[in-house]
């Protein structure tokens, strides 16, 4: 056997089963940092202005659904930064998304980088399509499906629920 063909062999087996849940620690750091930075941001420019956007897109009730966008935003992102109540949280963050999809980025195609052109300024980018709308809707699934990993609140609630039944009997 080569080198090249053990280091494959490596790569492809499976880790051990006590790394398995640590996936969800960088999943929920990046989606939950991501989703309250959106949500900041709009809430730092104001729910008003965003409000402004929503209505030129044609969005029914664009005052209310601004400022619960911006809601879900934060909370939600913060609900996965902690691995709190993911499974719950992750639908109104989807919904979030699939609206930005559909009215927003899709005409955009699917790549989030288009370069248009490069110059002394720098680069120039194009509109961004739904690629990395996609990208946090496949990590709020998979943290949904298979948990929230070490260090999540969700550990903890349900190790002082486990405890008080303990207690209980």
């Amino acid at each position: 056997m080569t080198s090249m063909q053990a280091i494959l062999i490596r790569c492809m087996q499976r880790v051990p089963t006590i790394q398995h849940h640590w996936y969800a620690i960088p999943l929920r750091l990046i989606v939950g940092y991501g989703f309250m930075e959106h949500g900041y941001a709009k809430l730092a420019r104001g729910p008003e202005s965003f409000a402004v956007v929503l209505h030129a897109i044609g969005v029914p009730l664009p005052d209310l659904l601004a400022w619960a966008t911006v809601v879900v935003e934060l909370l939600g992102g913060f609900a996965v930064l902690l691995g709190a109540f993911i499974p719950l949280a992750s639908i109104p963050m989807i919904v979030v998304l699939l609206v930005a999809i559909f009215t927003v980025h899709l005409p955009y195609g699917f790549s989030s980088i288009k370069i248009l052109s490069f110059d002394a300024a720098g680069a120039h980018f194009g509109q961004p399509g739904y690629e990395t709308d996609l990208l946090y809707i496949a990590g709020l699934v998979a943290l949904a499906i298979g948990g929230a990993g070490p260090f999540a609140l969700d550990q903890l609630i349900e190790g002082r629920l486990e405890l008080k039944r303990a207690d209980d009997r």
